[in-house]
């Protein structure tokens, strides 16, 4: 196998790793009322709430404010029907990428300050909203390890890159 064949391989094993993290993350967010029933249930028959419990104090708050808004104001929860769907159309920007990933290197950029975005935004909005400091770091680590494969899949890009650009020609500024 070239080298060129292996690091396309793994760009786009990489392309294929976030994506589905991205889906499953979207995806997740459209039946939110059931999985806070379902993460309740599973929590109190582990020994959590006994050894943490904030995270019970916390899951039990979150619970009863979706199943408020489920019942008596359930256009609130388009909200997270949007945050899915975005993610799901985010997740089909990186098709680019996969085919041709020098030319679509941009989309990778992005997602990346989008990942270091998350964290001015839980640091400053979290406590707006209310939400616990360590739960906004729970949510920060989602930027922390989504940039992770991404840089993984940009180091590899520009060394895909390099192996394009013929000699003689001029290199483009990174």
């Amino acid at each position: 196998m070239s080298d060129r064949a292996a690091l396309l391989k793994g760009i786009r094993a990489w392309l294929v790793f976030f994506v589905v993290c991205l889906v499953l993350s979207g995806a997740t967010a459209f039946p939110l009322v059931h999985e806070l029933r379902w993460t309740e249930d599973l929590l109190r028959s582990l020994p959590v709430p006994d050894h943490v419990p904030a995270l019970m104090d916390w899951i039990e708050r979150v619970r009863h404010g979706l199943d408020t808004a489920d019942a008596d104001h359930p256009f609130l929860l388009y909200g997270t029907d949007w945050l899915a769907f975005a993610h799901l159309v985010i997740a089909v920007a990186f098709y680019g990428p996969y085919r041709d990933p020098v030319r679509n290197i941009w989309v990778v950029e992005f997602a990346m300050i989008a990942c270091a975005g998350i964290i001015p935004l839980a640091l400053i909005c979290g406590p707006i909203r209310g939400i616990p400091f360590w739960w906004s770091v729970i949510d920060m680590s989602f930027g922390v390890f989504g940039v992770i494969p991404l840089y993984a899949v940009r180091k590899r890009i520009k060394q895909l890159e390099s192996l394009t650009v013929p000699d003689n020609a001029p290199a483009l500024a990174t």
